[in-house]
């Protein structure tokens, strides 16, 4: 009885360890965001000058 509950202990123990770490190492992640294109970038928004050309 008290090996399976020392074995019960210790995988709760790893169970916590991993998820904090996980937790912190989401934290740490630096998220990008691209950057917003103009509208002249865009294809098809050409003016009317530019589609004489």
């Amino acid at each position: 009885m008290k090996t399976i509950l020392i074995i019960c202990v210790v995988i709760v123990i790893i169970v916590l360890l991993l998820s904090v770490l996980t937790t912190s190492k989401a934290y740490q992640y630096k998220h990008t965001v691209d950057p917003v294109k103009k509208l002249d970038d865009l294809p098809g928004n050409e003016t009317e000058s530019e589609k004489e050309k």
